[in-house]
């Protein structure tokens, strides 16, 4: 059965990825069962597609590049490796989950500022005693 293969071009185009971080990934062992032609060209299968989706979605919880290629390496070492992987998102749950509470002070203080202006642009100025040190201390 032959499975359908991906160049590079279609693989940046659907992920909206740079060709040069697909290299860069490629060049950094991110990538390690991605196939070439004889002519040395990349050919992405769905497995590899499905590896960089992994790779862009813990790029995106701040995990570094170097840890991302030891979750790599240690899914081709196999099951050996079940409990580092288990303990490696544990860790990556918690500093995502970390990651969204700050985000979600940081928009209630922007949703504060934003009812701040709009009654200020309402009445001209800010020099209103009602929004003067109005901000709620537990936005602070």
């Amino acid at each position: 059965m032959n499975q359908k293969t991906f160049s590079i071009g279609e693989i940046a185009e659907k992920y909206r990825i740079p060709i040069s971080t697909i290299r860069y990934y490629d060049k950094n062992g991110l990538l390690p069962l991605i196939k070439r032609t004889s002519g040395n060209v990349r050919i992405f299968s769905d497995e590899d597609m499905r590896l960089l989706n992994m790779i862009e979605c813990l790029k995106n919880t701040g995990m570094q590049i170097k840890d991302i290629r030891t979750f790599i390496e240690w899914c081709t070492e196999g099951d050996s490796t079940i409990e580092q992987r288990y303990e490696m998102f544990l860790e990556r749950k918690k500093e995502t989950e970390q990651q969204i509470a700050a985000l979600q002070r940081s928009l209630e203080l922007i949703d504060f500022k934003c009812e701040y202006y709009r009654k200020a642009k309402e009445a001209g100025t800010t020099e209103i005693p009602e929004l003067q040190n109005a901000c709620p201390p537990e936005i602070l």
